[in-house]
């Protein structure tokens, strides 16, 4: 009998020795380098198991053992967070689970210029292949708020369609609450609509509340806006470009947003202003001029009378023929 137990207990002592070193063997390949060579991401799926993960992982070449990650991730009592991850060289099994614990996953930016119509915004976001969905929702002309967006793999574009267009809303009631008085604009819709015109008229910051004072005189004087992107926008179904230049023919055509044909404002807005320039609309600069034209040097010129405008656009001409002419 006593033979026996000395070799049961010989039997344990060897079991809990082998044992012993496999969680050793096992602990030491969980936190040692791991065969990386190069940043890499991976994709968790939406439920996927620690078990799926950790093959996922493996096929990826982040981890060596698919098994040594899964149990040692169990006895830490991991819970894992699907996602878009990206690993760097030489990470552990360990720093891997911790990753997936903690939800660090891969950001994504997406920027939506000022200046676009809808059709171009939509289609960004479209385009953008780590988000999910279809686009359902059709917001209405210039009622998305361009941004830079910090976005997750699988994010739905019809949430960053909302997004965009609660923003611009919100944006817009602040904005309008804090309007100047004795705007020519007496609507939000009306003054959306203007700053569109305002936006794509100039890129120079400092240049919008003025070119907003331009337009706002004209509009108390009820003289036509005369904006050539407004022409364009109408011409290129709802693109807001034209891959040619303006003609005369372009601006004797008769349609809702030609403002050298109709009086006032266009029916809708012509693009996505950014905020500065529905606060220039808002708060137009203190200027009495009636004209502006480019001045060859990516800004414009200004004037109160039509005779100073002439002369601004013949020194423009003129401007232009001499950089002709240059071999």
């Amino acid at each position: 009998m006593i033979r026996y137990m000395r070799l049961a207990a010989i039997v344990l002592a060897v079991a809990v020795l082998v044992v012993a070193v496999i969680v050793w063997q096992m602990q030491r390949r969980y936190v040692a380098p791991g065969p990386l060579t190069a940043q890499t991401t991976a994709v968790i799926p939406k439920g996927a198991r620690l078990e799926d993960a950790a093959r996922r992982l493996e096929q990826a070449g982040v981890i060596r053992d698919k098994w040594v990650m899964a149990v040692g991730a169990r006895l830490q009592g991991a819970r894992i967070k699907a996602g878009e991850y990206l690993f760097q060289p030489d990470v552990s099994a360990q720093d891997v689970v911790a990753q997936l614990v903690e939800g660090h996953t891969v950001v994504h930016k997406l920027t939506i210029p000022e200046g676009l119509t809808v059709r171009r915004m939509l289609d960004l976001i479209r385009d953008a292949d780590y988000l999910a969905g279809d686009i359902t929702r059709h917001p209405a002309e210039g009622m998305m708020m361009p941004d830079t967006l910090f976005l997750s793999r699988d994010d739905l574009r019809d949430d960053v369609v909302a997004r965009l267009e609660h923003s611009m809303e919100q944006s817009l009631d602040a904005m309008w609450a804090k309007r100047a008085a004795d705007l020519p604009v007496t609507t939000k819709s009306e003054a959306l609509i203007l700053a569109s015109i305002v936006e794509r008229e100039t890129a120079i910051a400092a240049e919008r509340p003025h070119v907003a004072a331009v337009f706002e005189n004209r509009l108390k004087l009820r003289m036509r806006l005369q904006s050539d992107p407004t022409v364009i926008y109408g011409l290129s179904d709802g693109m807001g470009l034209l891959p040619r230049p303006l003609t005369h023919d372009d601006l004797a055509q008769r349609h809702p947003w030609n403002t050298y044909a109709i009086d006032g404002l266009p029916p809708t807005p012509i693009a996505a202003p950014g905020k500065a320039s529905i606060e220039a609309v808002l708060h137009p600069g203190p200027s009495q001029d009636l004209y502006f034209v480019a001045n060859g040097g990516g800004g414009h010129s200004f004037a109160r009378s039509l005779a100073e405008h002439n002369a601004n656009v013949a020194r423009l001409r003129h401007m232009e023929s001499a950089g002709q002419d240059q071999p």
